[in-house]
């Protein structure tokens, strides 16, 4: 049996982020051959995911972050199975390192990030490892961009919920504060014209089925449909839902405020579940 030493043990900690014993162990069962140990502890994590492949991932943890320059940023939900898991420092830790190598790298999307290098592995292959490690399923079960002149964020206490609005210049409190805004308002779109027009055919029938009911007159269900649709839209689009710092303005005009020709552009917003 080679002989393992705590300084290879350590290594090998190290670069897999394993614990002491599963390095130890490794090390055991490669004879001393790092590589293979590495490997050792890759096909562990390979098992363990394909038996907890059906499991649900329902908590985790759900971190926002810009770039430096303020016109990147991203939002990234790592999921687990349960919420002790969730609220482990490391686990924060581990949420954080793909954000920062999102952000780096400005990936484009959930595939893009997936592929990003740690180390000598990808993000994927990092989450298989993981999840032998963990004992628990792990997965990115949301990945969300905004680039925009300026980007502001929020992420919400507990880590379960964060937002990312994309302003038309930068207007640092201002755009935070338009983030906690989706954060707690959790508007459908940026404007009405981001509402899909699926959405509008339902509401406009809901709103003459209603009229209807209340005994309104046939030839004014349209109009009052149509009254009721703009109510719809002030609740929830983001820019004209009110402000909630200030009910007498609407997130559009509370920009405006600011700067005359500030506008939000784009906004994300992920939670658990959502």
């Amino acid at each position: 049996m080679a002989k393992i030493t705590a300084a290879e043990v350590n290594k090998l900690r190290k670069q897999t982020g394993a614990g002491m014993m599963d390095c130890k162990k490794a090390l055991v069962e490669a004879e001393g051959d790092f590589e293979v140990a590495v490997d050792v502890l890759r096909k562990k994590g390979q098992k363990i995911a394909a038996k907890r492949a059906d499991r649900d991932a329902t908590e985790g943890c759900v971190l926002s972050g810009i770039a430096s320059d303020n016109a990147f940023g991203a939002i990234v939900s790592l999921n687990c199975e349960t919420d002790f898991v969730a609220k482990n420092e490391s686990f924060v830790e581990l949420t954080n390192s793909f954000l920062k190598l999102a952000i780096e790298n400005r990936a484009a999307d959930k595939e893009a990030l997936l592929a990003l290098s740690v180390g000598d592995m990808t993000i994927a292959e990092k989450l298989v490892q993981q999840t032998g490690l963990i004992g628990e399923k792990l997965e990115i079960a949301a990945y969300e961009v905004v680039a925009a002149p300026y980007v502001a964020n929020y992420i919400h206490a507990g880590n379960k919920l964060a937002t990312l609005v994309g302003l038309s210049a930068e207007a640092e409190d201002a755009g935070r504060n338009v983030a906690m805004q989706a954060a707690a308002m959790n508007p459908i779109s940026l404007d009405r014209e981001g509402v899909s027009e699926k959405t509008i055919s339902r509401e406009l029938e809901v709103g003459k089925d209603l009229a209807r009911q209340e005994g309104k007159p046939e030839a004014m269900l349209d109009k009052i449909a149509q009254g009721r649709l703009n109510k719809f839209f002030k609740e929830n689009t983001l820019t004209e839902q009110d402000y909630i710092r200030d009910g007498k303005l609407t997130v559009g005009k509370y920009l405006q405020s600011v700067n005359s020709d500030l506008k939000a552009v784009a906004y994300k917003r992920v939670g658990l579940g959502v």
